[in-house]
C-alpha cells in the first residue's frame, strides 16, 4: 500500500463573535458584531498526551499507512457478520433490486412528459425556515427510524413531488442571507438587503426615511386583489420575518411592536410589523401562529402566563380587530389555545385569527396537546385550508415551519429534525385536502444552516448517535468519538459547555458517556458562537400541481414568486391566462394536462381537435371520391364519343 502522509495546517486562532442580538429574538444576529480572538495552542488527547498544534506534531499524529482520506466503510474485521440491520436490508444486495427500483422511477418520470398547464386556482407555499438539504436528508432518516426502518430509504411527502429545482439564496448585500431578505425575494419577486421586508435594496436597512417609493408588492397582496382568499400559518410569531414577508413593509425586521421602533421611524411614520398585520387582517382570512404579546399593551398581562405584554402605545389590537370584524359584519373568531381552536367550525367562520403563545409557538417535541396547549402545524394547515377553500376564486396560503431554524440556531438537531417531520406532516395534510389538477404546492426554504451529516456512518446508524463502523465507534485524531450530525459553528463548540475564556485550552468533549440522542443535547461545532449561523448554499425547491414544471434548474430565489403569480394568474403577467388548457387526466396518481390546440382560428381541447381532424379527413375522402368519379365518367364519355 502506498504510504500517504497528510500534512494539515490547523488554525492557531479562531474567532468568537460576541453578537449584538435583539433581546426578543436570540437566534438572529445583527449585521455586525464585536470579534474576540481566541488563542488555542495545546490540546490533550484521550490517552492523556498533550499535543501541540504545530505542523510537525500534526505530521506525527497523521503519519498513517491507510488512506485516511477515505477510511474503510465497513468494519476492518472482515470475518465479522453483517449486523441485523444489514440482514434486514438483504434485498438491496442484488442488482435486480436496483434495476427494478430504477425502472419504477423511470416509469414515473415518463408520465411527466405531459405537463399540467392548468391555471392554479390555489397556491400553497410551504416554507421550511432554515431547512437546507442536510435537514431534509436527516429528517427523512429520522422519520424512517421512528417507524422501525433503517431510515435512508424512507420518503417524506415532499420527496414525492415530481418537479424540483435549486434556489440561490444570497441577499443583495450578503453572501449568507437572513430570513427577511430571502422572504422578500420569494414573496415579492425582488431581492433586497438583509433585515429588510417588502422593500427593494434601494433603501438603507433600519432607516425609515429611505423607504418611500421603494415598496414591492407580495404574492399574498396580489392574490387578494384578484379576489382570492389568503392566509398565513407559522410556528413562529406572526410578526416574524417569514410570515411578515407576506404582508409587511418594514425597513427593519426587528420592529416587532411599537416598543422596538426608534425615534427616527416614529417621526417618519413607519409602523411596527404587528400593527401592519392588524391593519392587513380585514384582507387576510386566516392568520395562525404565535406572538400575541406584541398586540397588547405592556400594562396588561398574558392570559396564560400572567407575564406583561409588549406594546407601549396603549393599543389593544386584538380587541380592536374583534370590534372591526363585528362592525364589518364578518363572521370572525379569535383563539389562543387548542380547545378554542378545535371548537372552530370552518364551515361557519370566514376569518380566523389564532395566536397560541406570547412569542413563538413551542417546539413540536415540547408542545402540550391539552386544552391550554397548541395545535400541531398539520392541524393549523388543515383548518386554514378548510376555511380558505370556500372561496370560489381560490386562495393563496403561506405555511411556515419556522422553528426548524430556531433549533438549528441552538445547535439542537433533535428538536430541529422533529420540526422537519412536523412540517412534512403539514405538507401531507395539504396533499390530502387539495387536488393536483388545480392547486400548486411549492416546498422550499429561505436559507440553510451550517448543519452537516457526515463521518462515514454505517447504514441504519441512529441519526442522533455516534458515528460507528458496525459495532466500533469511529474516533477523531484526539481519540474521542464523534457524531454524524455536527455544525460548522455554534454553542455546541465544546459539547454544549459554556465557553467562558478565550485563553482556556480547547479540549473536545468526550462523548463516550454522553447520550447524544437526548432532546437537549447540542451537537458539537467547529467554531464557538452564541448562536449558530445560517448557511449560504442553494436550497431545494420541490413542487407539484399546475405549472410546477417551471421549477427545473438553478433559479434565483426571487423566481419563486414569479412562478406562483404566473401559475395562478395574479399580478401583471396574465397574457397566457386566456384560453388556458383545462382538460386534465389522472394516470396512476399523476395529474397531467392535455394541451389545447388552435384549429382554423378556434381553440379546441384534444377531443374536439380529434373530431375536427376526422371531419376534415371525411371531407377530403368524399372530395377525392367525387373527383375520381368525375374522372371515370369523363373517360367513359370520351370513349363513347370516339367510338
Amino acid at each position: 500500500m502506498v504510504k500517504i502522509r497528510i500534512i494539515g495546517v490547523l488554525l492557531a486562532t479562531v474567532f468568537c463573535s460576541v453578537l449584538a442580538v435583539v433581546e426578543t429574538d436570540p437566534y438572529h444576529p445583527e449585521v455586525s458584531g464585536n470579534v474576540q480572538r481566541i488563542n488555542r495552542e495545546i490540546v490533550e488527547t484521550a490517552d492523556g498526551r498533550s499535543m501541540s498544534l504545530d505542523v510537525e506534531s500534526i505530521h506525527d499524529v497523521m503519519n498513517m499507512d491507510d488512506d485516511v482520506m477515505h477510511p474503510p466503510p465497513v468494519s476492518r474485521d472482515s470475518k465479522k457478520e453483517k449486523s441485523a440491520q444489514r440482514q434486514a436490508l438483504a434485498g438491496e444486495n442484488t442488482a435486480e433490486f436496483w434495476y427494478d427500483s430504477a425502472a419504477k422511477e423511470l416509469d414515473e418520470a415518463l408520465l411527466l412528459e405531459k405537463r399540467n398547464k392548468n391555471v392554479a386556482k390555489n397556491v400553497i407555499l410551504f416554507l421550511g425556515d432554515g431547512m437546507g438539504i442536510p435537514s431534509i436528508t436527516s429528517g427523512r432518516i429520522l422519520k424512517g427510524q421512528n417507524n422501525g426502518q433503517s431510515g435512508e430509504e424512507t420518503k417524506l411527502m415532499m420527496d414525492t413531488f415530481p418537479h424540483a429545482g435549486l434556489s440561490k439564496t444570497y441577499n443583495v448585500d450578503h453572501q449568507v442571507p437572513d430570513s427577511a431578505g430571502t422572504g422578500t425575494a420569494y414573496m415579492t419577486g425582488v431581492k433586497t438587503d438583509m433585515s429588510v421586508l417588502g422593500y427593494n435594496a434601494a433603501i438603507t436597512p433600519g432607516v425609515c426615511s429611505t423607504t418611500p417609493g421603494n415598496e414591492v408588492s407580495t404574492v399574498l397582496e396580489d392574490s387578494h386583489k384578484e379576489g382570492k382568499a389568503v392566509g398565513v400559518v407559522t410556528t413562529t410569531r406572526l410578526n416574524h420575518a417569514t410570515p411578515g414577508s407576506a404582508y409587511a413593509h418594514s425597513a427593519y425586521r426587528y420592529w416587532y411592536s411599537d416598543a422596538d421602533l426608534p425615534d427616527e421611524a416614529k417621526i417618519n411614520g413607519c409602523k411596527d410589523i404587528a400593527f401592519q398585520l392588524y391593519a392587513a387582517l380585514p384582507n387576510i382570512q386566516v392568520a395562525l401562529g404565535g406572538g400575541r404579546g406584541y398586540f397588547r399593551p405592556n400594562t396588561t398581562l398574558d392570559e396564560e402566563y400572567n407575564t406583561h405584554n409588549f406594546r407601549t402605545d396603549g393599543q389593544e389590537l386584538i380587541e380592536k380587530w374583534k370590534n372591526n370584524m363585528e362592525d364589518m359584519g364578518r363572521n370572525a373568531k379569535y383563539v389562543w389555545n387548542k380547545q378554542q381552536f378545535d371548537a372552530v367550525d370552518a364551515s361557519s367562520v370566514d376569518h380566523l385569527w389564532g395566536m397560541f403563545e406570547p412569542k413563538d409557538m413551542n417546539y413540536e417535541t415540547d408542545r402540550s396537546t391539552d386544552g391550554a396547549g397548541e395545535p400541531s402545524l398539520a392541524e393549523l394547515t388543515q383548518k386554514a385550508i378548510e376555511i380558505l377553500q370556500k372561496d370560489e376564486d381560490g386562495f393563496f396560503l403561506l405555511v411556515e415551519g419556522g422553528r426548524i431554524d430556531h433549533a438549528h440556531h441552538e445547535s439542537n438537531a433533535y428538536r430541529s429534525l422533529h420540526e422537519v417531520i412536523a412540517f412534512d406532516d403539514a405538507i401531507a395534510k395539504a396533499v390530502e385536502l387539495t387536488s393536483e389538477s388545480d392547486t400548486l404546492l411549492v416546498v422550499t426554504a429561505d436559507h440553510s444552516h451550517t448543519f452537516t451529516l457526515g463521518g462515514y456512518t454505517i447504514r441504519g446508524n441512529p441519526i442522533f448517535g455516534k458515528a460507528r463502523d458496525d459495532a466500533n465507534p469511529r474516533t477523531g485524531l484526539d481519540g474521542l468519538p464523534y457524531t454524524g450530525l455536527n455544525y460548522g459553528n455554534g454553542e455546541g463548540f465544546q459539547g454544549g459547555n459554556s465557553y467562558s475564556s478565550p485563553n482556556e485550552p480547547v479540549v473536545r468533549e468526550d462523548l463516550n458517556t454522553v447520550d447524544t440522542g437526548a432532546k437537549d443535547y447540542l451537537q458539537q461545532s467547529g467554531v464557538p458562537l452564541y448562536s449558530e449561523s445560517h448557511g449560504g448554499e442553494d436550497v431545494a425547491i420541490l413542487a407539484r400541481g399546475p405549472m410546477s414544471h417551471l421549477f427545473h434548474g438553478v433559479h434565483q430565489q426571487s423566481y419563486v414568486a414569479h412562478v406562483m403569480r404566473y401559475a395562478s394568474c395574479v399580478g401583471e403577467n396574465k397574457a397566457h391566462c386566456d384560453n388556458q388548457p383545462q382538460t386534465s387526466v389522472v394516470t396512476e396518481g399523476n395529474v397531467v394536462t392535455e394541451e389545447n390546440v388552435t384549429f382554423l382560428g378556434y381553440n379546441l381541447n384534444p377531443s374536439e381537435a380529434a373530431g375536427a381532424l376526422y371531419a376534415l379527413f371525411a371531407l377530403e375522402l368524399t372530395f377525392s371520391i367525387v373527383i375520381i368519379g368525375i374522372g371515370v365518367y369523363t373517360v367513359k364519355k370520351s370513349k363513347s364519343f370516339l367510338g
